[in-house]
């Protein structure tokens, strides 16, 4: 513990003209009495680290001298690929890693472009969750995570509607989405034998370089996608399985994304939209809807630019909330119910505003 606290002190002082006490003791967290424990001792073993004194002093590095220290680890160097999404970093368990990569990286820099990642980070950051809803991290995965980065098979109980399933899966890919964890992965026949050693959910273990390999699940096995928070227990094995090479997180992600929309969209809804109301369908429904219903269309818009498309919905309940939000730039002709709803709908605001012009 106290030979990569010497290090990372070490590193911080690379990485910067000068640190005070209270700032080397809040990065290490660790006492200042500790700080100027671990200064002596690395200036006993060499490095030449010196001490400004008074209010303003601090600890510096003299000489240019540079530590070669600045090789990255493995999961560093996977966490530092991760940077710009702090808190998914944070929900993972790898902050600490993503922390260390990049203070090599920062101390293996020229002076002129150290405060590259402060600048960058003061410019882009990615917020992940929707708005008006406070994501909640699930428990298990920090667990989840370990074996996707290590390609070790779990075993894993999963709840669906009122009953619980347990799956042998091989983990691909974590995906966050609008503050949700979804994992993909490949199902593992529960019939084959298990290997020893298992692991609970609440382990954290180390990363070693090479595990023995125990194969892989059967390659024409469709590769499926689960909620994290719907997990009740994992447990990953020891041994690591093989991947599948021409696996494609994102591209795989994608074209489940669109199926599942598609799955949802139940209900044909005809309507006729304005110019406006066309540019303003992909943001007021499903977009994968708005396309197709768009790109479907044969019909030339009429006089006024209006054109009728046919949009696949959820419900009608749903299709009335969507298309609401575009006021007088849709019209619906079918069915016939809904159209008699957002009649009533209409009649309604008309007596409503009515009302409100009297007064």
């Amino acid at each position: 513990m106290r030979a990569a606290r010497l290090i990372k002190m070490v590193l911080l002082l690379q990485s910067r003209p000068s640190m005070t006490a209270a700032e080397l003791a809040r990065e290490l967290e660790v006492s200042e009495r500790t700080v100027t424990r671990d200064a002596q001792a690395l200036s006993e073993a060499g490095v030449p680290v010196y001490a400004d004194r008074g209010r303003a002093g601090g600890y510096r590095l003299i000489g240019g001298y540079r530590t070669r220290l600045t090789g990255l680890a493995r999961s560093e160097a996977e966490a530092l690929f991760l940077s710009g999404v702090p808190g998914a970093l944070r929900e993972m368990g790898l902050e600490d890693a993503a922390s260390a990569a990049r203070l090599k990286v920062s101390a293996a820099l020229l002076p002129s472009l150290r405060d590259a990642s402060r600048t960058a980070s003061q410019r882009f950051h990615l917020d992940a969750p929707s708005w008006f809803k406070e994501p909640k991290t699930p428990e298990l995965l920090p667990v989840v995570a370990d074996a996707v980065w290590d390609d070790r098979r779990i075993t894993a109980r999963y709840r669906r509607g009122d009953t619980e399933v347990e799956r042998r899966l091989e983990p691909y890919g974590l995906v966050l989405k609008a503050g949700i964890w979804y994992l993909c992965a490949r199902v593992v026949d529960l019939a084959a034998p298990s290997v020893p050693g298992p692991r609970t959910g609440h382990d954290t273990p180390g990363r070693p370089d090479a595990r023995p390999d125990v194969g892989s699940a059967n390659r024409s096995a469709p590769f499926r996608t689960y909620r994290i928070d719907r997990f009740s227990t994992v447990e990953s094995e020891e041994a690591r399985f093989t991947r599948d090479k021409d696996f494609d997180l994102p591209a795989y992600w994608d074209q489940q994304a669109e199926r599942f929309a598609r799955s949802i969209l139940h209900t044909e809804v005809v309507v006729r939209l304005s110019p406006e109301g066309v540019r303003r369908l992909p943001h007021v429904v499903d977009p994968v809807s708005a396309r197709d219903a768009l790109a479907a269309t044969d019909d030339a818009p009429d006089a006024h630019g209006w054109r009728t498309v046919t949009l696949r919905v959820e419900s009608e309940d749903v299709a009335r909330t969507q298309l609401t939000a575009l006021g007088a730039e849709v019209e619906v002709l079918a069915p016939e119910g809904l159209r008699s709803r957002f009649v009533q709908d209409a009649r309604r605001l008309a007596e409503l505003y009515r009302g409100a012009a009297r007064g």
